[in-house]
């Protein structure tokens, strides 16, 4: 994220603090006045061919990673070069974004269809049927490249340090992509969680970054959404900081991704797929 997104996705807030010692509570004093800051939070709308398709709520930052990723992850797209072109356009109210693509996606477009305004806590608000809460995707095949569980403790260990905007305001998600090796190569942040991954994979579409060349890790929860997010992505590992819902792990062996979830300093739990992991049984069995 580049100093002008950081600019645009915080701002300074005058605040008062309240600390509670055996001192000041005694003494009754007054909360002190300070400095912080906070995310922003606005409202973007996304336009395809000059047709009026959704509002989210999100960070402005990163918009254009975010009309690729949501185009793609919402069934719209089929490859970045669908979309002929992105423009940002800034308003008092927000950002709209003017996505063209190509005449061909206009079937997908029209099935996929819908009047929302987004929640930062919801990706599925203003879905008219429950036949749209589920993609029919197809099943990913197995991983030819695995990590190791040493790999997904080295991305943990590093992914603090990757959010300069949750250190900055505590209140954003973030979504880092890392090979195999658990080195972090990307990292977009937002307030919702399913932007900061939509941002992700529209940074690794428009970068032509292969999808099974590494793992998705999130800073939440995992619920289904996000699974079916990076499968659609056709990517096989999701590392969750916070805890699966259980129509996430249903998602996740269906389709063919490894879910870990509860991922912590000293531990994590597999809940689909774990001999997807290359622990020392796999390798031995693997070995000529």
């Amino acid at each position: 994220m580049s100093q002008a997104d950081f600019r645009d996705a915080s701002a300074p807030a005058t605040v008062w603090r309240q600390a509670r010692t055996p001192a000041e509570a005694q003494a009754d004093t007054l909360p002190q006045e300070d400095q912080d800051a906070l995310a922003r939070e606005q409202a973007v709308a996304l336009e395809f061919n000059g047709i009026s398709h959704s509002a989210l709520l999100c960070s402005p930052s990163d918009l254009e990673d975010l009309a690729y990723g949501f185009s793609m992850t919402e069934g719209i797209i089929r490859t970045a070069d669908d979309i002929r072109g992105v423009d940002v356009l800034e308003g008092e109210r927000g950002s709209l974004l003017q996505i063209e693509i190509a005449s061909a996606c206009q079937h997908q477009l029209k099935a996929r269809r819908r009047q929302l305004a987004g929640r930062t806590g919801c990706g599925l608000c203003g879905l008219e049927s429950l036949d749209e809460v589920r993609r029919q995707l197809p099943r990913l095949d197995a991983p030819e490249h695995r990590p190791e569980a040493a790999a997904i403790f080295q991305a943990l260990d590093a992914l603090r340090s990757s959010q300069p905007l949750h250190r900055l305001t505590g209140a954003t998600h973030a979504a880092a992509w890392c090979n195999l090796q658990g080195d972090i190569l990307a990292v977009r942040e937002d307030v919702g969680r399913h932007n900061a991954l939509d941002k992700l994979l529209g940074h690794m579409l428009r970068n032509d970054i292969d999808p099974r060349s590494g793992m998705v890790l999130i800073s939440s929860r995992a619920s289904f959404e996000m699974v079916q997010k990076a499968a659609a992505m056709g990517i096989n590992f999701v590392v969750a900081v916070s805890a699966p819902t259980a129509y996430a792990v249903q998602i996740a062996d269906e389709l063919g991704v490894m879910l870990a979830a509860f991922a912590r300093d000293r531990s994590f739990t597999l809940y689909s797929h774990p001999h997807y992991l290359n622990s020392a049984e796999s390798r031995s069995a693997t070995s000529p």
